[in-house]
């Protein structure tokens, strides 16, 4: 049966012939995306031919909609078609961002000639690693949030209105209660074939997840690539960044700011970033399309391929290169109590880069009746920096923190945690936060990590190991404010709470979730530390 897929085409004024710039999205093409970017009359009046599309399933197109199985070969029809558009110039550019950048990734892999360059925003490259699951560990409150709004976006176009009104309720408050959050009975009911109920039932990086990934290995596209400090698909961004330029001679340019998935504004969580946050996406892709679509010089962009916005002092600076190097270890420490104050009220400095030979160790009891709450990070609703000061004052989490910094600490790159760790149990999740504690008490997250952690000998009293790449970043610490690294063993809802039984989390009602005893161990036989990535700056413009 032959599938429609519809599109709204919008013209700029005059004869021709115009380049096209073309989006592919599942949310209803009247929106655009126009939560992040300019409407398509601003793209179409600097000379772009702009197509924005349903994909197959959404809005008015035919079909089935099944999640990124039918991208690849749609996207490369749909370049196709729009190359030949009237006034057309023949050549197509792809903008947009989340799964309307898949989309582009997916067309790219089928190699369309007409298709130009492209423009990937906060994309989960590798959908096991970088979108369902962030080191086996389940982002709930995002996935299960997609997962609910996709399907009331089913209901309605079946105009199934008590579907809907059901989904869009637990849309707009999760179903949190239910007796397995991650598979809750609304989904059940309304929406049994729902993409996450797959997600559950594959938690390792198996034949499913390989069959879904788009294959860019012999891709030589330009690209522009777009992602956010607290947007939970940064991960995604780089590693797509990263292999492009390894295998390709291409242009690549990748720009971050200090967003989370949306919107993208100088607010974000409770700071504000100043006036240089606000987006400057637009004009930039209309920067890199004239260049690949119109062959107009680069004059006016960037010299440097990565442009970072570096929180703190709230700027822009370029770099040559992703940063590498591991850094600077600063060790954990303390006397069993990790975190609590000093007899003068004073925070004891805790973590350091002197390695202290002393082996204590600090012991959290996590009760999966009351888990140590979510708050902004890159994964919690709503995302970004938040003062955590009460958090970190819980008895179920752990804290290190430096002394007073002598002067600027600047932090580019991808943090690490090393922490050895025995618990009582055979599954436990650890969720560090690596935050700045200003002179005035706040505790402002800076970039965190979340892992869930399998071992088959619970009885074995030995700290394992567990190294945890943290979310990127790029901050500036103030001289005279301190860092600290809190440890817990849940972040709930942002992740799903790990039952302690070892069973997957779409297994195991609440009822069966146990208590764990989750120790972490320090000092000479167990250095647990953080390393702080080190700031490789290069000159830089604007």
């Amino acid at each position: 049966m032959a599938v429609h897929l519809d599109a709204d085409v919008y013209y700029p004024v005059g004869e021709g012939p115009f380049p096209v710039l073309l989006m592919r999205q599942p949310y209803g093409r009247a929106i655009a995306s126009t939560v992040v970017y300019a409407h398509p009359t601003w793209y179409a009046s600097h000379g772009y031919i702009v197509v924005i599309q349903d994909v197959r399933g959404r809005g008015t197109s035919s079909g089935e909609f099944d999640l990124f199985r039918h991208e690849a070969n749609d996207g490369y029809a749909t370049v196709q078609w729009a190359a030949a558009l009237p006034q057309s110039s023949g050549a197509v550019g792809m903008y947009g961002f989340s799964y309307q950048g898949m989309t582009q990734l997916y067309a790219a892999a089928q190699k369309p000639p007409a298709l130009r360059a492209i423009a990937p925003a906060m994309v989960g490259y590798d959908l096991y690693t970088d979108w369902a699951y962030e080191n086996s560990a389940l982002p709930l409150q995002i996935g299960l949030g997609w997962a609910i709004q996709i399907a009331a976006e089913t209901a309605r176009l079946e105009q199934d209105e008590v579907a809907y009104q059901a989904l869009h309720q637990a849309g707009h408050a999760l179903p949190l209660g239910d007796a397995i959050p991650a598979w809750p009975q609304v989904l059940k009911t309304y929406a049994p074939d729902s993409f996450f109920h797959q997600w559950l039932d594959h938690p390792q990086p198996d034949r499913y997840w390989q069959e879904l990934q788009p294959d860019l290995t012999n891709v030589n596209l330009p690209m522009l690539h777009i992602g956010g400090w607290y947007d939970p698909y940064l991960r995604g961004d780089l590693r797509l960044y990263q292999q492009m330029v390894a295998q390709n001679n291409a242009p690549q340019a990748l720009w971050i700011g200090p967003w989370g998935h949306l919107p993208w504004g100088r607010r974000v969580g409770a700071i504000d970033f100043g006036p240089e946050a606000d987006s400057p996406i637009d004009r930039l892709q209309i920067r890199w399309f004239d260049r690949f679509l119109k062959g107009q010089p680069a004059a006016a962009s960037p010299t440097q391929p990565i442009q970072l916005f570096v929180m703190g002092v709230n700027q822009w600076q370029g770099r040559d290169r992703w940063p590498t190097d591991p850094g600077q270890p600063f060790y954990l420490t303390s006397t069993g109590l990790a975190g609590l104050r000093g007899d003068d009220g004073s925070l004891t400095p805790d973590l350091s880069q002197v390695e202290h030979l002393a082996q204590p160790q600090d012991v959290i009891v996590h009760d999966p009746w009351r888990p140590v709450p979510s708050l902004g990070g890159h994964c919690g609703l709503p995302s970004g920096p938040f003062d955590r000061a009460a958090i970190d004052s819980r008895t179920d989490v752990l804290t290190y923190t430096t002394d007073s910094l002598p002067e600027d600490l600047t932090l580019i790159g991808t943090p690490t945690a090393l922490l050895y760790c025995q618990a009582d149990a055979p599954s436990f999740d650890l969720s560090v936060v690596l935050s700045e504690v200003h002179t005035d008490g706040r505790v402002m997250n800076l970039t965190q990590g979340h892992c869930r952690v399998d071992h088959p000998n619970p009885s074995d009293l030995k700290p394992q190991a567990v190294t945890l790449p943290l979310q990127p970043t790029a901050s500036t610490l103030a001289a005279g404010h301190r860092l600290r690294l809190s440890v817990a063993a849940a972040c709930f809802p942002a992740y799903a709470v790990n039952s302690g039984t070892g069973a997957g989390y779409g297994d195991c009602p609440q009822i069966d979730h146990r208590v764990i005893t989750l120790t972490v161990a320090h000092g000479a036989h167990y250095p647990s530390c953080i390393q702080l990535p080190r700031d490789e700056r290069a000159t830089g413009d604007r």
